[in-house]
């Protein structure tokens, strides 16, 4: 991935995504329950935005080699 500028948005419907800033290209979609706002109480914003950033840590780590990536499946993985 290029090293532009990243931004984080709540998009209208609710949406919250990660995207570059200079041409609106969304590289993650987070969507959050009602449930899930309910629990965090107006506070969804602030756990989105520790989601992106761990995971573009997570990201670069990978594009630097210190991680492993397996893809053996295509069908849904659980990740816990």
């Amino acid at each position: 991935m290029s090293t532009s500028f990243l931004e984080i948005v709540e998009l209208p419907d609710g949406r919250i995504v990660l995207r570059r800033a200079e041409d609106e290209v969304t590289l993650v979609t987070l969507d959050f329950s009602a449930d899930a706002r309910a629990f965090l109480q107006g506070q969804h914003i602030e756990v989105a935005k520790a989601m992106f950033n761990v995971g573009v840590q997570m990201a670069g780590r990978l594009a630097e080699g210190e991680g492993e990536w397996h893809s053996e499946d295509e069908g849904p993985r659980v990740l816990h």
